[in-house]
């Protein structure tokens, strides 16, 4: 009771108390559907804002549990976690649920210093283009594949066309290219604790949170609430930051334009993406 009474008076009429915000990054980056929204910069910058705008805030801490998804929403939202933590001098805390991998370890990577459970799932520090081929399918079915294009690689890999070697290389090279930038950021954000060789810690492997730890993926095994209060005290309160929901139209998918198809594919997707960590 004396703690619920605590809560209700104002902070600013209270003995000062350490105050941790924290935001829940959960999901495929990128991709999702009408009832699994995914993480994007558009859909966390306002979330993002509220978390470091209150003065007197002891730090911030990053809940994620994503298999990954698009780097560039990865590569948007930890660009904008940094900056506001320079900019507001407010330390970040980040600690892995389930999974943080691909691009759910580039956004762990955003935090000052990375715990997880001895059993989440950390790394996959790698670039992947997965899909499917239906050049036969739609042979037996007697379908006429008709593509018309103004540049000769504007249909590169279609699905239903036969796969070119010149297509494929275009594609490493791209993956590539986002790789460096991934493993440069590791690199950066993971300076002078990163152990073992490169050639491991970057092929696309994944690891439990002990084995993370043993690697320098992360700073420590622990849960929130224990690492933060052993930091700044046994009466450091928690207040979760996110985005209002509401229960009209729009949450449940009406007023927005469906596409069946797309909405499978993505849910296929996403369920790809989860279950390439057993889950």
């Amino acid at each position: 009771m004396p703690n619920l009474l605590q809560r209700l008076i104002p902070r600013r009429w209270r003995k000062k108390t350490p105050l941790v915000h924290v935001v829940r990054l959960q999901g495929a980056i990128g991709v999702g559907t009408p009832f699994k929204p995914p993480l994007t910069m558009e859909g966390l910058a306002e979330t993002l804002e509220r978390a470091f705008a209150r003065k007197g805030v002891s730090a911030v801490a990053l809940i994620v549990n994503s298999p990954g998804g698009a780097a560039v929403q990865s590569a948007l939202i930890h660009a904008r976690i940094r900056a506001l933590s320079e900019e507001k001098k407010i330390p970040v805390f980040t600690f892995c649920e389930d999974v943080a991998a691909s691009g759910g370890y580039w956004l762990a990577c955003a935090g000052d210093e990375i715990y997880a459970d001895s059993s989440s799932i950390v790394g996959s520090i790698g670039v992947i283009a997965a899909g499917f081929g239906f050049v036969e399918a739609i042979k037996k079915l007697g379908v006429e594949r008709r593509v018309h294009t103004a540049g000769e690689s504007k249909s590169i890999l279609d699905p239903f066309q036969p796969e070119k070697p010149e297509d494929v290389e275009r594609l490493k090279s791209l993956q590539r290219d986002v790789h460096e930038d991934f493993k440069a950021l590791v690199r950066s954000r993971r300076n002078g604790k990163l152990r073992g060789d490169e050639a491991e810690l970057f092929s696309g492997a994944f690891w439990s949170g002990r084995q993370a730890l043993a690697l320098g993926l992360i700073d420590g095994i622990g849960h929130m609430r224990d690492v933060l209060r052993a930091r700044f005290g046994e009466k450091t309160e928690f207040r979760l930051i996110a985005k209002p929901q509401g229960w009209g139209l729009r949450r449940l998918g009406f007023g927005s334009t469906l596409d069946p198809v797309s909405g499978l594919i993505d849910a296929m997707e996403i369920r790809a993406l989860w279950g390439r960590f057993g889950l």
